[in-house]
């Protein structure tokens, strides 16, 4: 659990690492149930080893098409850093129903308020002092198809940026193609890192236009990328199921008995795992 002193309202709420271990069981567990793989594409992407990401805060902002995405961003922060704790803004009126969720790093917000807006800052600012954290926005703060454009994110987004003193902000992008299986893909893509210190003097408009190009710039290499259907330009972060099931499969199956040959429930085979 994160602190040892009193918690004061500009501190981000303790992280239970118990519960976080038990939740993500769960979590990887339901993914592998409802997509055929969760995969980042390969590339510019960050990752642990880094030396611009390793050791300083980070701001991961994405596109928010799904109601799928707290829990793939939480799989794909577990993966690439497992040593840091997630936290990330959730509808207040949301996390009630599921109180735990506040020791695991979700933060309750009450969105379109005065009180939702100064919290959601507290909360930027205190994790652009955690070089242990990975803070997640869901920058445009409501269900949006990927292919929208132009890009929009919402202003709090960049007045959270323009008022941190350093670390990084990350572009991140996300979308859920069918593939050749009957689940489809869930694939995430990471833009180039962004220097957040604030000695560049961008106002919060400014920081806006450069957040929201950025954000679509690594949409875009996502688009084009899940249209080419290749699984190699693409590292599986968790493989989930293939396959049809029940008489369709079982057809296949007899057929390459007969055949002399190793089943694969797969229709891409197994080249996209």
């Amino acid at each position: 659990m994160t602190g040892t002193g009193p918690l004061h309202e500009h501190d981000l709420p303790p992280f239970s690492r118990p519960i976080h271990g038990w939740f993500m069981f769960y979590v990887r567990r339901y993914l592998r149930r409802h997509f055929h793989a969760v995969r980042l594409l390969r590339g510019d992407s960050p990752v642990p080893d880094r030396p611009d990401i390793t050791g300083q805060p980070v701001i991961f902002y994405t596109n928010h098409p799904s109601w799928w995405d707290p829990l793939v961003f939480l799989l794909v922060g577990e993966a690439l850093y497992p040593d840091r704790m997630n936290y990330g803004p959730i509808d207040a009126g949301a996390l009630g129903k599921y109180r735990f969720m506040e020791r695991i790093g979700f933060i309750g917000i009450e969105p379109g308020t005065w009180r939702g807006s100064a919290r959601f800052l507290r909360m930027a600012k205190a994790a652009a002092t955690r070089p242990d954290v990975i803070f997640w926005i869901t920058s445009q703060g409501e269900f949006v198809d990927p292919r929208e454009r132009p890009v929009c994110i919402r202003p709090g987004v960049a007045h959270a940026i323009e008022s941190r003193s350093g670390g990084l902000v990350v572009p991140c992008a996300v979308e859920y193609p069918f593939w050749t299986e009957r689940l489809p893909e869930a694939l995430v893509a990471f833009g180039p890192a962004i220097r957040a210190a604030g000695a560049d003097g961008r106002s919060a408009e400014e920081w806006e236009s450069v957040l929201a190009g950025a954000l679509e710039a690594t949409q875009d290499r996502l688009s084009a990328a899940a249209r080419r259907r290749d699984p190699a330009a693409f590292r599986t972060l968790l493989a989930g199921r293939v396959g049809v099931g029940g008489v369709y499969d079982l057809i296949r199956r007899t057929g390459a008995w007969c055949r002399g040959e190793r089943f694969d429930a797969s229709h891409g085979g197994e080249a996209d795992r």
